[in-house]
């Protein structure tokens, strides 16, 4: 039987250590900020948060291979993978997707820039993060590509609501 990846993600610190930062992947914090659903009736399974407040969600039943929406505390949602190796390769690749709403090239450049500035360390601890997870790494446009699909494909089948007023959350990819 093979290994799960959040097993392995728990217990290697050094990799779990980057995807909580520059990652953005906190597998310690799995509270939403507020009650939400799936508008298309599925299940919600918090898995992770962010340092701001957002949450990434397992949506339906299974494994690691479902869906993968995030919510951020405000109010915008989108669905970022088909699958835990699928986000994890986004978040190795370009761990400043959050900058890139219209997963172009030039936003991707300049969230590149940001944090290599604060984190020059980043290119290391990712290729160390994909050898141990044995994932390989795409290019940031190859990541953000796939991201632009999903989001803007099937992820229009993964609505978030906000339960208390019914109201949908907004899309965080263009």
């Amino acid at each position: 039987m093979s290994t799960s990846l959040l097993a392995l993600l728990r217990d290697h610190a050094a990799v779990a250590e980057f995807f909580r930062w520059p990652g953005e992947l906190d597998l310690s914090r799995t509270e939403h900020v507020e009650p939400v659903h799936l508008a298309n009736g599925l299940s919600l399974e918090p898995f992770a948060g962010d340092g701001g407040g957002g949450t990434y969600f397992f949506c339906g039943e299974g494994g690691e291979g479902r869906p993968i929406l995030f919510a951020d505390s405000e109010g915008g949602a989108a669905l970022l993978a088909v699958g835990l190796p699928e986000l994890l390769r986004l978040l190795l690749a370009a761990p400043w997707w959050r900058d890139c709403p219209g997963c172009t090239a030039e936003e991707s450049a300049a969230g590149e820039a940001e944090y290599l500035e604060d984190e020059p360390a980043l290119l290391d601890g990712r290729a160390a993060a994909a050898a141990a997870l044995g994932l390989a790494c795409p290019t940031a446009a190859e990541a953000l590509a796939l991201l632009r699909r999903t989001a803007t494909g099937i992820g229009r089948e993964f609505v978030l609501i906000y339960t208390p007023e019914d109201t949908p959350y907004r899309m965080l990819i263009s």
